[in-house]
C-alpha cells in the first residue's frame, strides 16, 4: 500500500494536482514530523481527500469499507490499487459492531505511529455549513493519546460541488492546519459518553473558528435524509471511521 501511495503522491496524482490547481496551505508546521496524529477536517467535497493529503509531507490514512479491497476481477484490482494509492485502508469488519470496528482499525493506524484523517461530520456538508460532529474522533483520541489537529478545507466545495465529476480549475483549494489539541486531561475517562461529547464539541468549535463556517447543531446525515442533501452519492472518504457515533 505504501508503494502505491508514494507513487501516486509524487509521480501520478500529486504533481498534477499541484500543477493545475496549485493548492495552498497555512499552519502546516503544526503537523509533527513523526508520531501518531489525528487530522480532523471539515468535509466540503469529494476532492478534500486528495487536496489535503497531497500537501502533508507524511502519509495520511483514511478508513474505507473492506469491500473496496476485496472485490474480485479486474475492477477489484483497480479498486484496490486506487484506494491504496490515495491512502485508504480497509476496516476490519469481523466485529459486528461497525463503529467499534472502525475505532479498532483507526487505533491500529495510530499505534503504528501514523497519521489518521477523520471527517467528524460523517459525510459531506450538504450546504457548506459545519454540522454536529460524531464522537468517534474523541474515542480514538482517548484510546491512543494521539494529538488532534483540526484542518479546515477551503474552496473545495466550489471546485467540486456534489454531483460534479470534473473539478473546476479555480479558485485555488486550501488547507488550514490548526494548533494541536491535547485531551490528556481526560485520561482514564474513555467510554464516558459525556466526556466524548465534550471533546467532540470542542473540536467542532475549533473547526468552526478555523473555517468561518456557520455551525448547525444537528447531524448532516439527518439533513440529507430529510431531502436537503438529496442526490449526493456517498464517497469513499465518507466511510465508517467518519461515521462512528
Amino acid at each position: 500500500m505504501c508503494v502505491f501511495y508514494w507513487l501516486a503522491k509524487f509521480v501520478l496524482i500529486g504533481p498534477l494536482l499541484r500543477l493545475i490547481w496549485r493548492p495552498w496551505t497555512k499552519g502546516l508546521e503544526n503537523v509533527p514530523a513523526e508520531g501518531p496524529v489525528i487530522l480532523v477536517s471539515n468535509h466540503l467535497s469529494f476532492c478534500d481527500s486528495f487536496f489535503m493529503p497531497v500537501m502533508v509531507p507524511r502519509q495520511v490514512t483514511f478508513l474505507a469499507k473492506s469491500e473496496y479491497f476485496t472485490t474480485p476481477g479486474i475492477k477489484g484490482l483497480f479498486s484496490r490499487i486506487f484506494f491504496s494509492a490515495v491512502g485508504q485502508v480497509p476496516i476490519d469488519r469481523s466485529d459486528p459492531d461497525r463503529a467499534k470496528a472502525a475505532i479498532n482499525t483507526g487505533a491500529r493506524v495510530l499505534q503504528e505511529g501514523d497519521i489518521l484523517a477523520i471527517y467528524p461530520e460523517g459525510t459531506r456538508s450538504p450546504d457548506g455549513r459545519l454540522y454536529r460532529g460524531k464522537t468517534g474522533v474523541a474515542r480514538l483520541a482517548l484510546a491512543t493519546g494521539a494529538p488532534v489537529i483540526p484542518v479546515s478545507m477551503v474552496n473545495t466545495n466550489v471546485i467540486q460541488p456534489a454531483g460534479r465529476r470534473i473539478p473546476r480549475l479555480r479558485p485555488r483549494p486550501g488547507s488550514v492546519f490548526g494548533k494541536p489539541m491535547d485531551f490528556s486531561r481526560f485520561e482514564g475517562l474513555a467510554g464516558d459518553r459525556f466526556v466524548e461529547r465534550s471533546i467532540t464539541d470542542e473540536i467542532m468549535y475549533e473547526l468552526m473558528r478555523l473555517s468561518g463556517q456557520e455551525y448547525v447543531d444537528v447531524y448532516a446525515a439527518s439533513v440529507k435524509k430529510r431531502g436537503k442533501g438529496f442526490g449526493e452519492a456517498k464517497r469513499p472518504g465518507d466511510d465508517l471511521a467518519q461515521d462512528a457515533a
